[in-house]
């Protein structure tokens, strides 16, 4: 199976960090996010990669000549200011099988590919997203007669789930995005999959982490040192 991972953002949360480097570039330990995602993905037996550039691709570009490992990797510039709806369709002709996996170039998990790809044959829709808890930011109040009766100092609503950016896509999506528009992904298309009843989930219930702040690279920095979930094997 290929793998494709949007990667052309600006990534402008991150603030100083992504001025001379793209977001897929920043660091965790000694190796950039994106080679973390490629790593634990390959280690599930995925090693067909296509890399869909934008902001300072050049960057991301001559990263990927230089590494020694043995993967498959196409870097291909899908523009800069290019929505991440329109990055996948305009990758449609280097998509070999029925299915690939698609996620995006700064979150990291340790998610069960086999059993992500198993719902996916199972509910044989279209599109699969993995579902995963939002991440936990500010504390959790319950509260009685104005008075606080519970306190949790980080807490998620478990009912709520997220999308945690990890597709199985069905090749025959080429046919339903419209490269006229230059659209987001998680809106339009999501949205007229979800109406035609084509979006499937599955429920992940482990280590999901994104890196959208100068706080969560802290974050998975120290996650990164403990060689706790997805960075075990690095």
């Amino acid at each position: 199976m290929q793998a494709i991972i949007l990667a052309g953002g600006k990534g402008s949360r991150l603030g100083n960090i992504t001025k001379k480097i793209p977001k897929p570039m920043v660091k965790i330990g000694n190796k950039p996010i994106i080679w973390h995602i490629l790593n634990n993905l390959s280690s599930q037996g995925i090693k067909d990669f296509i890399i869909c550039t934008g902001y300072k691709e050049k960057i991301i570009k001559k990263y990927f000549l230089t590494l020694k490992e043995k993967w498959n990797v196409k870097c291909i510039y899908t523009g800069l200011n290019t929505l991440t709806g329109k990055r996948i369709g305009l990758i449609s002709k280097y998509i070999k099988s029925d299915n690939f996996l698609m996620t995006y170039g700064d979150g990291v998990s340790n998610i069960n590919l086999k059993k992500l790809i198993k719902t996916h044959n199972k509910k044989n829709k279209l599109v699969t997203v993995t579902a995963v808890p939002p991440i936990p930011r500010f504390g959790a109040l319950n509260i009685r007669n104005n008075l606080v009766t519970k306190f949790a100092e980080k807490s998620s609503e478990k009912k709520s789930l997220i999308n945690g950016g990890f597709f199985i896509i069905k090749k025959d999506i080429f046919k339903f995005l419209d490269l006229k528009v230059n659209v987001m992904w998680e809106q339009q298309p999501m949205l007229n999959l979800t109406k035609k009843k084509q979006l499937a989930a599955y429920i992940h219930k482990g280590f999901w982490h994104p890196m959208d702040t100068e706080r969560d690279q802290k974050f998975l920095n120290e996650i990164k040192k403990k060689k706790l979930y997805c960075f075990k094997n690095d």
